[in-house]
Formats: C-alpha cells, sequence, structure tokens
C-alpha cells in the first residue's frame, strides 16, 4: 500500500509541476512535453510506460546477458538492459530518425551508451520506406494512417543482425514488422525473445503463424500480458 501511495503522490506532484524528466526502475527519462507526445508522457508519468516488457526483463535479464533489441524507442528498454548486463552488452536498432535525438539525450541523462544503430533491421537488409509518425510510438513501415511523413530509412539483414552480435535475449517491438523476422530460422543461441504482437496491424492468422514457428524452433510461451509475448528455451 505504501509503494502504490507514493508512486500515486509522484504521478501528482509530475502533472502539477509539469516534470521535465521522470525516473522509472532507476532510469532517468525526458519526459518534456514539448519533446514527448501526451501518451507517452502520461505513462511516464504514471511509471507504468513499457510496464509489460520491463517486468518481463527485469525477471531474465543477468550480467553478462546479450540483447539486441529491434524498435529503440525513446531508449528506455535499452538503458534498463544497460544498466543489468552492462552498456556493451546491449545492441538496439531504431529506424525512425525522428528520435535520434531524445534517445542520445536520455542515454546522456543515465551516463550508459547501449550501442545505438540507427537502422531498421529486415529479412532482407533492403532500404525500405519508412511512416515516421508524429506519435513516436506508432512508427511503423506499414502505412497506418498516421500524421507524419514518409522517409526512406537504411536496413540490415536480421540474420546478419543475429550472427554480428549473437544474443541470447531478443527484444523486438516494431510495430508488425515482426512477422517477417519471427517466422523464419532462429538461431539456437537465442534462448528469450520479448516482442510485441500487432494483430491490429498484420492481423490474426500472422499473430498465430508467428508462434507455431516459433514453437516448431522450439520456443515455450512464458508470460503475456496485454500485447507483449515472453517466448523460451532451454
Amino acid at each position: 500500500m505504501a509503494f502504490f501511495s507514493s508512486r500515486s503522490l509522484r504521478k501528482k506532484f509530475r502533472y502539477l509541476t509539469g516534470a521535465k524528466t521522470v525516473t522509472i526502475d532507476g532510469v532517468r527519462l525526458v519526459s518534456d512535453k514539448r519533446r514527448v507526445p501526451q501518451y507517452v508522457r502520461d505513462l511516464m508519468y504514471r511509471e507504468v510506460y513499457e510496464d509489460t516488457e520491463r517486468n518481463v526483463l527485469l525477471r531474465i535479464l543477468k550480467p553478462g546477458s546479450v540483447v539486441v533489441e529491434l524498435g529503440t524507442g525513446v531508449g528506455f528498454i535499452s538503458l534498463l538492459a544497460a544498466k543489468i548486463c552492462g552498456p556493451s552488452n546491449v545492441h538496439t536498432y531504431e529506424a525512425n530518425p525522428r528520435v535520434m535525438d531524445l534517445i542520445r539525450e536520455n542515454y546522456a541523462l543515465n551516463k550508459l551508451e547501449p550501442n545505438l544503430h540507427m537502422q531498421a533491421v529486415t529479412a532482407d537488409g533492403k532500404p525500405i520506406s519508412f511512416n515516421s509518425s508524429d506519435n513516436i510510438i506508432s512508427s511503423s513501415a506499414f502505412e497506418r494512417g498516421l500524421p507524419g511523413k514518409v522517409v526512406t530509412v537504411d536496413a540490415v539483414a536480421f540474420a546478419d543482425v543475429l550472427e554480428r552480435h549473437q544474443p541470447d535475449v531478443l527484444i523486438m517491438d516494431i510495430e508488425g514488422g515482426e512477422f517477417d523476422l519471427l517466422t523464419g530460422s532462429i538461431p539456437h543461441a537465442v534462448k528469450h525473445i520479448l516482442v510485441e504482437l500487432h494483430p491490429h496491424i498484420i492481423g490474426g492468422d500472422k499473430v498465430a503463424t508467428i508462434k507455431s514457428a516459433l514453437a516448431e524452433s522450439g520456443f515455450s510461451v512464458g508470460d503475456n500480458d496485454r500485447k507483449t509475448f515472453h517466448f523460451y528455451r532451454g
């Protein structure tokens, strides 16, 4: 009860003062209304930003784990992983050029520097047309009818990323791009996959195909919360 009371007080204070930064699980983030969309800022103020991912990661990440993240967002998950695993063990890829400065600022706030690659990750590694949405958490390679602009983004092949970094933990939030990547071969070194699945973008049939493909690769379903699923194998 005391935990929730203190969190509620922090939330109220942030709204009253228009807090320009917040700290969640020891990670400090820019929450300035001029920099961060209202929806994202509300999640930060309430300390539920990326809660489904971080609840799993706080349990499965260990010092020395090697992490590949696809979809850096504002940098929160890569920073959380860096605090646990060490920044040199975290490799994160972001396709949206509009968030690079914000990611770098969040890294500087935490004095941590995960390996940031401003590239898309695709099955074939060819450049893509990317829908850079005004709502940064909804940017996607898929046209979703959201305000923003289309940009051409450099890409790297998924297989090359896995070969280069040899991760044991793969984190993926790429707004529908998960289908092309998770229905192929996943190296045995990958023990955990934490992925946000998007049936509203790719359809329920493709989500079912992803789950079947991962099961055939030896993955079991762990926790799932809303759209976030944890798959693991021994």
